[in-house]
């Protein structure tokens, strides 16, 4: 059967076609809009605007999905969504215009389907899943192919960057302020105190674009999915500072994350943050992540 996915994150709002046959799945197809709903949040309500945003995207899914008879199709929403004050209202109003149902996942469930989909073709059998999204942060982690501790924290890529940043890329002095409250709350994550030197696994839209801007810095092929963790702290030096940047590194970040140039330094402040506090190496990027780990858990099972 084909299966339609829609995912209605803080940065970016997604839907994925799915061939399912028996236990196989493959995905066809996606499309994507930058959003960014996170930035519609003032004083933590979603404003008109934002919900006037994620209906009209919605409705333009919805008709290509009716236009090839796709029937089995589940949306659902993340932080952005999630966290509002006047979340059941903003769910409440997108579904009325565009009879779509949505499922608003919790930071939990998130973090679950994460780590069900990212690891499902993994080689590593323990280690931690990262996911730095929009508005929130998933943490796994697991051994033998088990989760241990998960934890949503509520510090993402947009939020930082609508929250610190005044121009396109920031400066050392939003950078240092980006990091200290990152450092902050990811300190607080005491669950995961006695965590040293682990792999990480990266799923999303920064570490894509991390990898995407890190092979391209380091003449590394395109198809390449590690990262030195410490050229984190060069390539956030590179991209920010208060005399702007030169012609070639402007080419370089439009070449490689065209939809993620305001957001990939306030991300990977937080990835940077991340590996220094668990002392990891090297990070993998993962191409499978929340969608995935629905379709894994929840599909798969019926």
């Amino acid at each position: 059967m084909l299966y339609g996915m829609i995912d209605i994150g803080s940065n970016t709002v997604r839907m994925a076609i799915y061939r399912i046959e028996g236990t196989h799945v493959e995905m066809l197809m996606k499309k994507k809009h930058t959003v960014g709903l996170a930035a519609y949040l003032k004083e933590g309500v979603m404003q008109k605007q934002g919900i006037d945003k994620a209906v009209e995207i919605l409705k333009e899914f919805r008709a290509f999905l009716l236009a090839f008879g796709i029937t089995h199709v589940v949306a659902f929403t993340t932080a952005a969504l999630r966290n509002a004050k006047n979340s059941a209202a903003a769910v409440g109003e997108i579904e009325r215009r565009t009879g779509l149902p949505i499922r608003v996942i919790s930071g939990d469930e998130e973090a679950t389907y994460d780590f069900i989909g990212a690891t499902h073709d993994l080689s590593e059998d323990a280690g931690l899943l990262i996911d730095i999204g929009g508005a929130s942060t998933e943490i796994v982690s697991y051994s033998s192919g088990k989760i241990e501790q998960k934890i949503s924290l509520p510090i993402g890529s947009l939020a930082f960057r609508t929250k610190y940043v005044h121009g396109m890329l920031p400066t050392h002095a939003e950078c240092e302020a980006m990091r200290e409250e990152a450092e902050a709350t990811i300190g607080s994550a005491t669950a995961f105190s006695d965590v040293r030197e682990a792999s990480i696994a990266g799923i999303g839209g920064t570490f894509k674009g991390a990898a995407a801007l890190y092979n391209a810095l380091y003449a590394m092929p395109v198809e390449n999915v590690k990262m030195e963790t410490r050229r984190l702290s060069e390539i956030i030096a590179r991209f920010s500072g208060d005399h702007g940047i030169n012609e070639d590194m402007t080419a370089v970040l439009m070449k490689t994350v065209p939809d993620r140039i305001h957001t990939v330094i306030p991300g990977l402040i937080i990835a940077e943050v991340l590996a220094e506090r668990f002392h990891s190496k090297e990070i993998t990027y993962s191409d499978s992540g929340v969608r995935e780990g629905y379709i894994y858990s929840e599909v798969l099972k019926q």
